[in-house]
């Protein structure tokens, strides 16, 4: 029986999630469970998070433990190609047996990757895109100690890696295997708390598009809805607080919990094309993951609103910017105008042109060594980037089916125009939100849309 003919996702997988210890002070129970798990010598995979103490601090502990250390403190944002294999080299010439993350995303993806590697005796880490990839699931045990409000990496079987070495690149790819899963997860609110507000506002905004994309998305899946709503709103009634004040115990510890639920939630929920979209950001400009989501989550909803217009107006309530007499289409309205009324509330920047330099954690390597830190992109740059959204693994499961021409359409907005510059268009049908008729993509086509999230939960499945 061709069930897709009758059902657009007929089976579903339900990550299993890691073993996670959340609550001020986890972090200092890292040691004892390195010690229990017969760890002797492990690598820390770390951006180094000057000023804080706490890879020093970690590290005193785990020697205390009896388990020794040697520490990769140079991995960048949007951890590179390079970065997995240094790591790697590192890891192999210390005779380590299992990997520490310490930080946000990006330590946690680069350790994931280091860890596929070693487990195939080397190999390339651009060899490993795409959906179950590795052949060997036997990788090093690895604990993710998390000190941000948004990745979720330390939960997640995702990771996502820069190619920069290969006629591939410049490429954002994403990993998704059972074999990256940690081994344990660690989120200690008092971490988060040596975060610069401007890392709180991105990574906050990073956690509340894993929390809206998986419940608006088309995979829709039942168990992980509740989470993600509640994830959101805490998200709307903590991150300003978190922002003006990250060391405001109460709001930390309940975005600390949100970016964890808001995680598990998408592991088996997925997303859509706003971290498609950051992913392209993130090729061409090198720039942090949660501004891309902060400055382009309001032309996303308005863009995917025709498509899942009520899942926006509960998304409306329950970030109390809709009320329940509300009709969807008015609700999923103050939905939009209340998310970029949280980001401006948090700074985040109104377009990609007025952000300005963007200081990036790099080595100044590769492809990027002579890219501009300005981030204004020419028509072949947009072109460029729509190609690379269309084509991300995040894609299928958009609520709205895209195309290249329209998703150049959102970058070019998110470039240079005002967040407010789309939303409350005329909603009519399949209006021309962003995109004249004749380029507008069907709103839904099972057939082409879903072959590749169907091709995604069967591999799952299969894993």
């Amino acid at each position: 029986m061709d069930v897709s003919r009758t059902r657009e996702f007929p089976v579903l997988v339900h990550w299993q999630q890691p073993r996670c210890l959340l609550g001020a002070g986890a972090s200092e129970m890292a040691a004892p469970q390195a010690a229990a798990m017969g760890l002797k010598h492990v690598l820390f995979v770390t951006s180094g998070l000057k000023g804080t103490g706490i890879v020093d601090d970690l590290k005193g502990q785990f020697e205390a433990a009896g388990v020794s250390v040697t520490v990769y403190d140079k991995v960048e944002s949007n951890p590179k190609d390079y970065n997995v294999m240094d790591a790697h080299q590192m890891y192999n010439e210390a005779s380590c047996d299992g990997f520490v993350s310490i930080g946000g995303g990006s330590p946690h993806d680069c350790a994931k990757g280091a860890r596929v590697v070693t487990a195939h005796d080397g190999r390339n880490t651009n060899e490993f895109q795409g959906t179950n990839v590795s052949e060997k699931l036997a990788n090093p045990p690895h604990i993710a100690i998390n000190t941000t409000v948004g990745t979720g990496s330390e939960t997640t079987p995702f990771y996502v890696i820069t190619d920069t070495t290969s006629e591939n690149a410049p490429h954002k790819w994403v990993g998704f295997d059972q074999a990256t899963t940690t081994t344990l997860a660690i989120n200690d609110p008092v971490l988060m708390m040596t975060q610069p507000p401007q890392l709180v506002a991105y990574t906050g905004f990073d956690t509340l598009a894993h929390a809206t994309e998986c419940y608006t998305n088309r995979v829709a899946m039942p168990s992980v809805m509740p989470e993600a709503l509640r994830a959101a709103q805490m998200v709307e009634e903590n991150l300003r607080e978190a922002v003006g004040n990250p060391h405001n115990e109460k709001a930390m510890t309940a975005m600390c919990w949100a970016q964890y639920m808001a995680a598990q939630a998408f592991s088996s929920g997925l997303l859509g094309i706003l971290h498609s979209l950051s992913h392209a950001m993130c090729a061409m400009y090198d720039v942090h993951h949660g501004l891309n989501n902060g400055v382009g989550m309001s032309r996303v909803w308005t863009y995917n609103q025709p498509a899942a217009m009520d899942r926006y107006a509960d998304i409306g309530r329950a970030m109390h910017h809709a009320t329940p007499e509300m009709s969807s289409l008015k609700a999923s309205d103050a939905a939009i105008e209340g998310v970029i009324r949280l980001a401006r509330d948090v700074g985040v920047p109104e377009s990609f042109a007025t952000a300005g330099s963007y200081p990036k954690a790099r080595l100044g390597e590769g492809w990027y060594s002579d890219r501009p830190t300005e981030m204004k992109p020419s028509d072949d740059d947009l072109t460029f980037m729509a190609e690379h959204l269309v084509a991300d693994l995040c894609t299928p499961a958009n609520p709205r089916t895209i195309s290249v021409e329209a998703a150049a359409e959102i970058l070019r907005d998110c470039a240079y125009d005002s967040m407010d510059s789309k939303a409350g268009a005329p909603v009519n049908g399949r209006g021309a939100l962003f995109t004249s008729p004749s380029t507008m993509p069907p709103i839904e086509d099972p057939q082409s849309a879903s072959a590749a999230i169907r091709d995604v939960v069967a591999a799952q499945a299969a894993g």
